[in-house]
C-alpha cells in the first residue's frame, strides 16, 4: 500500500506477521535453492568456538554475514527466502488461490506497467503481497484506509496520485456493504430452516441484498477509483514512476511504496549523514552507490545506529516490505512455471507454524530413533556437544536431558547440537552481548532430542508435538524468554530478525521459550 509523501499510513490487509521460508524441496527448480551447501567452504568444515565469537562481537570482516556491495544479489535472495513464510501460512485461501487470482489480472498489470515504465512481475508481485487479487479488499472497514486491489490509501490516491475518490460516499458503501453481509449470513442460515414460510422469505430476501451488493460495488467503481482494478493498476504505476524518478532506483521505489517516499528519504538521510542538506535524494542514492540491500543490513544497532532506529521504528513491516515483493515474485514464476513444485513447498511452509520443514523435509532429513542413534554419529562429530558458552553468552540449561534416565540413556546426549544449529547458538548469542553491552546470558533450554525421548517429553509438556518434530534431527533449539533485562531482550529480538532475514532460521514464540531451527544456510558459520 502506497503511502502519502511523508509516509504516514496503515497496514494494508493481511500483511502482518514477520515471517520465513528458505531451501526447497526440488532445490535445483527453483530460484531460492540453497546458497551455501556442503563443499562450498570445503569438504569437512569444522567450528572453532572462540573464533566464531570472536567474529560475533567484533564484526567487520571477520564476520561471515557482515555485509558487502559484491554479497548484494546474494542477501536479497537470502532475505526474500527468509520472509517468504508469512505468504504460504497468511494468503486467502492459501497461496495457490491467491496466486490464481492474481493471475487473472496479468493483461492489465502488464498494460499499466508499459504505461509507467515499470516491472510487470514486480508490480504483479506487489499485487499478490498487497490484495491476493482481491480488487474489493479494505485493510480494516473504513476505506480511507488501504484499499483495492492495489491497496492505495485514500490521501495518497488523491494528493499523490490523482485519483477520483470521493470518500465520504466511498466510506457510506462500505457501511452498507458490512451491513449487508451481516443480514446475508443471518438469512442464509434461514434458508436452511425448517419452516418453509421461513426458508421462503430468506431466500426472497437473500436475491434482494445481493441485487443491493452488486449496485453498491459498481457505484463505489464510479467513486472511488482505488476500486476500480484498471484504475488501481494504474496508480500503483504511477506511485513507481514517481518514486523511481525520486530515488533513481528500482529497489528503492518498491520499498518505498509501503514505507513512504518521505519515510524512506530520512532513512537515506540519517544512512549517508545528509540530514539538514537541500541535495537531491537521487544525487546521495547515487553518489553512495546506495541501494535497500545496504540501507537494510548495512545498518544495526551497532551500525549506521540512527539509520537502523529509523527503519526499526516502523510498525507495520515497512522496513521488510522489498523482501516479501520478491518472494511473491519468485511465488508468481512458480506458479507459471513450476506450480508441481509451488505445491510442495505450500505443503512445507503450513506444516508447522515456521519454516522449519522447509529447511528439513522429514523425507529428506535424518531424524534420531533412539539414545543410540546419537550415540553413534557423536562419535563423528555431528551432532557435535555443547561447550560450556558463559563466555559466548549462553548457558545450558537444566531442563536439556531431565528425562534421559528414563531411557537409561546418558544425559549429555541431550546437550549436543547439529554443527550449523550450534555456530548459530554461538554467533546468536556472542552478538547478542555486543549490541547488549553487557555479560548477560541467555538460557537454553532444548537442544536435540531423539524419537523416544520425545514421545516421553509429550506425555508431560503440552507444547512437545507427538509428530515430526525438529529437536530429532539436530536442527532446533529453544531459548528461555526469560531476560536479564530490556536492553538484552532487545537484543535477541534484533538477531532473531535478523538472522531471519538471512535465511539462517526461523522461530516460533511459544509460552515459556522461542523456538528456533536453523537451516544449512548457516553453513558461512563454519568457516572453512
Amino acid at each position: 500500500m502506497p503511502s502519502s509523501d511523508n509516509g504516514d499510513g496503515p497496514v494494508a490487509a493481511g500483511r502482518g506477521l514477520l515471517v520465513v521460508a528458505a531451501l526447497v524441496v526440488a532445490a535445483a527448480a527453483l530460484a531460492f535453492s540453497v546458497l551455501w551447501l556442503t563443499g562450498v567452504f570445503g569438504d569437512d568444515p569444522e567450528l572453532v568456538p572462540a573464533e566464531l565469537a570472536e567474529a560475533a562481537r567484533e564484526g567487520g570482516s571477520g564476520d561471515p554475514f557482515a555485509y558487502s556491495d559484491a554479497a548484494r544479489a546474494e542477501f536479497e535472495q537470502r532475505a526474500a527466502s527468509g520472509y517468504s513464510h508469512v505468504l504460504y501460512e497468511k494468503s486467502p485461501g492459501g497461496i495457490l488461490a491467491s496466486s490464481r487470482r492474481t493471475a487473472a489480472w496479468r493483461d492489465e498489470i502488464e498494460r499499466a506497467a508499459r504505461d509507467h515504465g515499470t516491472d510487470p512481475d514486480l508490480m504483479e508481485a506487489m499485487v499478490l503481497l498487497e490484495s491476493a487479487g482481491r480488487p474489493e479488499v479494505i485493510a480494516g472497514e473504513d476505506p480511507e484506509a488501504a484499499s483495492g486491489l492495489a491497496q492505495i490509501v485514500a490521501s495518497t490516491g488523491i494528493d499523490l496520485l490523482g485519483m477520483r475518490v470521493d470518500l465520504a460516499r466511498s466510506q457510506a458503501i462500505a457501511k452498507e456493504l458490512f451491513a449487508n453481509e451481516a443480514e446475508l449470513a443471518k438469512r442464509r442460515a434461514q434458508a436452511q430452516s425448517n419452516k418453509r414460510k421461513e426458508r421462503v422469505e430468506a431466500v426472497r430476501r437473500l436475491g434482494e441484498l445481493e441485487r443491493e451488493n452488486v449496485a453498491l460495488r459498481r457505484e463505489r467503481v464510479r467513486v472511488d477509483e482505488r476500486f476500480d482494478p484498471v484504475a488501481a493498476l494504474d496508480g500503483m504505476g504511477t506511485y513507481l514512476e514517481i518514486a523511481e524518478e525520486r530515488f533513481g532506483r528500482t529497489d528503492l521505489a518498491v520499498a518505498s511504496y509501503h514505507m513512504g517516499i518521505g519515510n524512506l528519504e530520512s532513512v537515506i538521510a540519517r544512512y549517508s549523514g545528509t540530514e539538514g542538506e537541500s541535495t537531491p535524494v537521487g544525487e546521495t542514492v547515487a553518489a553512495g552507490d546506495l541501494d535497500y540491500a545496504r540501507l537494510f543490513f548495512g545498518s544495526s544497532p551497532l551500525e549506521n545506529e540512527r539509520a537502523w532506529d529509523l527503519l526499526s521504528a516502523f510498525g507495520d513491516d515497512s522496513s521488510t516490505y522489498l523482501w516479501r515483493v520478491l518472494a511473491a515474485k519468485e511465488i508468481m514464476r512458480m506458479y507459471r512455471d513450476d506450480r508441481r513444485a509451488l505445491v510442495e513447498l505450500a505443503e512445507l511452509h503450513t506444516a508447522k507454524a515456521t519454516a522449519e520443514e522447509v529447511f528439513h523435509p522429514e523425507e529428506e532429513t535424518e531424524a534420531f530413533a533412539d539414545p543410540a542413534a546419537i550415540e553413534e554419529e557423536l562419535e563423528d562429530g555431528d551432532p557435535a556437544a555443547i561447550p560450556d558458552g558463559r563466555e559466548y553468552g549462553y548457558v545450558v540449561g537444566d531442563q536439556l536431558g531431565q528425562l534421559a534416565r528414563r531411557l537409561e540413556a546418558d544425559p549429555s546426549l541431550y546437550r549436543t547440537l547439529r554443527p550449523e544449529a550450534l555456530a548459530t547458538l554461538i554467533y546468536m548469542t556472542a552478538r547478542v552481548r555486543r549490541i547488549s553491552g553487557e555479560k548477560g546470558t541467555l538460557i537454553l533450554t532444548s537442544a536435540t532430542r531423539d524419537q523416544r525421548y520425545q514421545e516421553e517429553l509429550v506425555d508431560s509438556n503440552p507444547e512437545a508435538t507427538p509428530a515430526y518434530s525438529l529437536h530429532t534431527t539436530g536442527y532446533s533449539f529453544d531459548i528461555l524468554r526469560k531476560y536479564r533485562n530490556d536492553r538484552q531482550a532487545s537484543a535477541f529480538q534484533f538477531m532473531l530478525d535478523r538472522l531471519r532475514a538471512l535465511s539462517v532460521i526461523d522461530y516460533a514464540v511459544e509460552p515459556a521459550a522461542i523456538h528456533i531451527t536453523v537451516s544449512h544456510q548457516a553453513r558461512p558459520l563454519l568457516g572453512g
